[in-house]
């Protein structure tokens, strides 16, 4: 698909179901509308993500360079970064009717993992001031290094959809993650070591969630090896998932000095993704083929 029908396609949808949002209600109740309006900024920021362009900055500076002539009231770089901050909740909002639409709300299996979202190196730690009593240390099994910031949740489905997505500390129990993540499912959930807890799972089973995850060496295994090969199968689609977030749209990088901030970008990476798959099925393609999909 030609960049030009790429950003036509996102921007008809970000505007029809924004207007579906909306209604007749007012995002902003005083003062004047922005000139550039929000469909056109949600329209940049998930294009840009989906360009490899993970700051308000870059993504600025690319549009007021390259596509001016689309975006003409494209203004200063901290208006249009204020503008994108105040839009998360909008962002959220839209990427829950994307899921509705892909028909992935009510899917019945889901797969559950993590990933880490340093703020620094460890050696950094004691003198990096930001995030002050919201970060702390953790420990990433994957890289067997200990480091200072968050860590990202992801549920997503065994299409790759991403259903939901939370951000705890790094030292923050994957667990306690599991029932923001699982709110409103039923059906199979499909996790990790990490999440292997007998309480846990009897809770999750009193709402209508069967969680399942590999065992340690030491526990007994009443599962079929065939079962135990298929979940495994199935789970390794999250890694999948987490290595384009990490590749493609830089989730692992924090960029941001407060909440308001790092909220707002971490949607955006989950709509971007969640777009490409839209767009992915619209032209008949394999939901996650991301590569080459802009020509």
């Amino acid at each position: 698909m030609p960049l030009e029908d790429f950003i036509i396609t996102l921007f008809c949808w970000v505007e029809e179901h924004l207007n579906r949002l909306m209604g007749d209600q007012r995002l902003r109740q005083r003062g004047f509308a922005p000139k550039l309006t929000d469909g056109e900024v949600l329209t940049m920021e998930v294009v840009g993500e989906f360009l490899g362009l993970d700051t308000d900055q870059h993504i600025w500076q690319y549009f007021r360079q390259h596509w001016l002539s689309w975006f003409p009231h494209l203004g200063s770089r901290p208006t249009f970064t204020q503008q994108a901050a105040n839009l998360w909740a909008i962002k959220q909002a839209l990427h829950r009717c994307l899921v509705i639409d892909l028909g992935a709300a009510t899917d019945p299996i889901r797969i559950v993992d993590g990933c880490p979202l340093p703020l620094c190196v460890l050696t950094r730690a004691p003198r990096c001031r930001l995030f002050a009593g919201e970060a702390d240390y953790g420990y990433c099994a994957a890289k067997r290094q200990f480091y200072d910031g968050f860590h990202g949740h992801l549920m997503i489905t065994v299409k790759g959809v991403i259903t939901a997505c939370t951000v705890t500390a790094a030292s923050g129990d994957e667990r306690e993650a599991l029932w923001e993540l699982t709110e409103g499912v039923h059906g199979l959930v499909i996790g990790d070591k990490g999440y292997i807890s007998a309480s846990v799972k009897a809770e999750l089973a009193t709402v209508g969630i069967n969680l399942q995850t590999p065992l340690r060496a030491n526990m007994t295994e009443t599962r079929t090896p065939n079962v135990i090969q298929r979940l495994t199968r199935t789970r390794r689609l999250v890694e999948t998932v987490i290595g384009q977030l990490t590749e493609r749209f830089h989730f692992e990088k924090i960029r941001a000095r407060d909440q308001w901030h790092l909220t707002s970008r971490i949607t955006r990476k989950v709509l971007a993704h969640t777009l490409g798959i839209f767009v992915n099925r619209l032209l008949g393609r394999s939901d996650l083929q991301f590569d080459g999909l802009i020509a």
